[in-house]
Protein backbone atom coordinates (compact mmCIF):
# COMPACT_ATOMS: atom_id res chain seq x y z
CA UNK A 1 0.00 0.00 0.00
CA UNK A 2 1.21 3.40 -0.89
CA UNK A 3 2.40 5.64 1.97
CA UNK A 4 1.28 9.09 2.17
CA UNK A 5 4.98 11.25 2.68
CA UNK A 6 4.15 13.87 5.71
CA UNK A 7 6.96 16.01 5.90
CA UNK A 8 8.88 17.35 2.94
CA UNK A 9 11.84 19.68 2.71
CA UNK A 10 11.21 23.60 3.10
CA UNK A 11 13.59 23.93 -0.04
CA UNK A 12 11.35 21.33 -2.17
CA UNK A 13 8.09 23.34 -0.88
CA UNK A 14 9.63 26.66 -1.94
CA UNK A 15 10.31 24.95 -5.26
CA UNK A 16 7.09 23.73 -5.16
CA UNK A 17 5.50 26.95 -4.59
CA UNK A 18 7.30 28.92 -7.41
CA UNK A 19 6.06 26.08 -9.61
CA UNK A 20 2.65 26.82 -9.33
CA UNK A 21 2.81 30.87 -8.97
CA UNK A 22 4.65 30.25 -12.75
CA UNK A 23 2.20 28.12 -13.87
CA UNK A 24 -0.67 30.58 -12.99
CA UNK A 25 1.10 33.11 -14.67
CA UNK A 26 1.70 31.30 -17.97
CA UNK A 27 -1.53 30.57 -17.80
CA UNK A 28 -2.60 34.32 -17.48
CA UNK A 29 -0.17 35.39 -20.27
CA UNK A 30 -1.55 32.66 -22.85
CA UNK A 31 -4.85 34.14 -22.14
CA UNK A 32 -3.67 37.41 -22.27
CA UNK A 33 -2.31 36.76 -26.19
CA UNK A 34 1.58 36.98 -25.01
CA UNK A 35 2.18 33.21 -25.00
CA UNK A 36 1.24 31.79 -28.68
CA UNK A 37 -2.09 28.88 -28.52
CA UNK A 38 -0.53 25.64 -28.96
CA UNK A 39 -3.24 24.26 -31.13
CA UNK A 40 -3.49 27.59 -33.35
CA UNK A 41 -0.48 28.77 -33.01
CA UNK A 42 -1.56 32.23 -32.84
CA UNK A 43 -1.64 34.86 -29.78
CA UNK A 44 -5.60 34.44 -28.51
CA UNK A 45 -6.92 37.58 -25.68
CA UNK A 46 -9.83 36.40 -23.43
CA UNK A 47 -9.56 38.95 -20.79
CA UNK A 48 -11.86 37.49 -18.06
CA UNK A 49 -9.96 34.21 -18.15
CA UNK A 50 -6.71 36.14 -17.66
CA UNK A 51 -8.57 38.57 -14.76
CA UNK A 52 -9.69 35.25 -13.30
CA UNK A 53 -5.47 33.77 -13.37
CA UNK A 54 -4.50 37.39 -12.31
CA UNK A 55 -6.94 37.73 -9.15
CA UNK A 56 -5.95 34.48 -8.30
CA UNK A 57 -2.61 35.09 -7.83
CA UNK A 58 -3.53 38.41 -5.82
CA UNK A 59 -5.74 35.95 -3.35
CA UNK A 60 -2.68 33.77 -2.92
CA UNK A 61 -0.48 36.67 -2.22
CA UNK A 62 -3.08 37.92 0.08
CA UNK A 63 -3.38 34.72 2.00
CA UNK A 64 -0.12 33.76 2.27
CA UNK A 65 1.08 37.44 3.21
CA UNK A 66 4.14 36.87 6.09
CA UNK A 67 4.44 32.83 5.31
CA UNK A 68 6.46 33.64 2.52
CA UNK A 69 10.27 33.28 1.79
CA UNK A 70 11.67 36.46 0.77
CA UNK A 71 12.45 34.14 -2.86
CA UNK A 72 8.35 32.78 -2.71
CA UNK A 73 7.47 36.78 -2.31
CA UNK A 74 9.89 38.46 -5.38
CA UNK A 75 8.54 35.51 -7.71
CA UNK A 76 4.96 36.23 -6.59
CA UNK A 77 5.13 39.79 -6.63
CA UNK A 78 6.71 40.35 -9.43
CA UNK A 79 4.56 37.83 -11.64
CA UNK A 80 1.91 39.74 -10.50
CA UNK A 81 2.83 43.58 -11.14
CA UNK A 82 4.12 42.02 -14.55
CA UNK A 83 0.93 40.54 -15.51
CA UNK A 84 -1.51 43.32 -14.34
CA UNK A 85 0.57 45.63 -16.63
CA UNK A 86 0.25 43.44 -19.53
CA UNK A 87 -3.74 43.48 -18.23
CA UNK A 88 -3.92 47.17 -18.85
CA UNK A 89 -1.62 46.89 -21.90
CA UNK A 90 -4.11 44.46 -23.77
CA UNK A 91 -7.10 46.28 -22.19
CA UNK A 92 -6.29 49.52 -23.65
CA UNK A 93 -5.33 48.28 -27.08
CA UNK A 94 -8.80 46.96 -27.67
CA UNK A 95 -8.24 43.58 -26.35
CA UNK A 96 -5.95 42.37 -29.24
CA UNK A 97 -2.45 41.25 -28.76
CA UNK A 98 0.43 42.83 -30.51
CA UNK A 99 -0.08 42.12 -34.17
CA UNK A 100 2.26 39.54 -36.11
CA UNK A 101 4.03 40.63 -38.72
CA UNK A 102 2.63 39.11 -41.56
CA UNK A 103 4.54 37.81 -44.70
CA UNK A 104 1.75 37.62 -47.04
CA UNK A 105 -2.07 37.89 -46.79
CA UNK A 106 -4.05 35.24 -45.17
CA UNK A 107 -7.48 34.02 -47.31
CA UNK A 108 -10.70 33.16 -45.31
CA UNK A 109 -12.07 30.21 -47.12
CA UNK A 110 -15.66 31.34 -48.39
CA UNK A 111 -17.29 28.87 -46.25
CA UNK A 112 -16.17 30.00 -43.11
CA UNK A 113 -16.69 34.17 -43.97
CA UNK A 114 -20.15 33.25 -44.43
CA UNK A 115 -20.38 31.92 -40.78
CA UNK A 116 -18.99 34.78 -39.18
CA UNK A 117 -21.36 37.99 -39.42
CA UNK A 118 -19.89 41.29 -38.20
CA UNK A 119 -21.92 42.44 -34.53
CA UNK A 120 -23.49 45.31 -35.11
CA UNK A 121 -22.13 48.19 -33.59
CA UNK A 122 -23.22 49.12 -29.56
CA UNK A 123 -24.67 52.45 -29.17
CA UNK A 124 -24.20 54.25 -25.91
CA UNK A 125 -27.16 53.65 -23.51
CA UNK A 126 -27.11 50.18 -25.14
CA UNK A 127 -23.81 49.66 -23.99
CA UNK A 128 -24.11 50.94 -20.51
CA UNK A 129 -26.65 49.02 -19.93
CA UNK A 130 -24.66 45.61 -21.06
CA UNK A 131 -21.55 46.46 -19.20
CA UNK A 132 -20.39 44.44 -16.39
CA UNK A 133 -18.62 45.29 -13.47
CA UNK A 134 -14.63 44.94 -14.07
CA UNK A 135 -11.44 45.11 -11.77
CA UNK A 136 -8.77 47.96 -12.84
CA UNK A 137 -5.41 47.40 -12.25
CA UNK A 138 -4.38 51.29 -12.03
CA UNK A 139 -6.08 51.92 -15.08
Amino acid sequence: MAEVQTSTNPGEMTQRFIEFVLMQAQNAALFLGQIPNPQTGKGEVNLEVAKMFIDQLAMIQEKTRGNLTSEESTVLRNALSNLQLAYVEVARTGSSPAPPEKSAPETTPAGEAADQEPEPPVTGAEGESRKKFSKSYGA
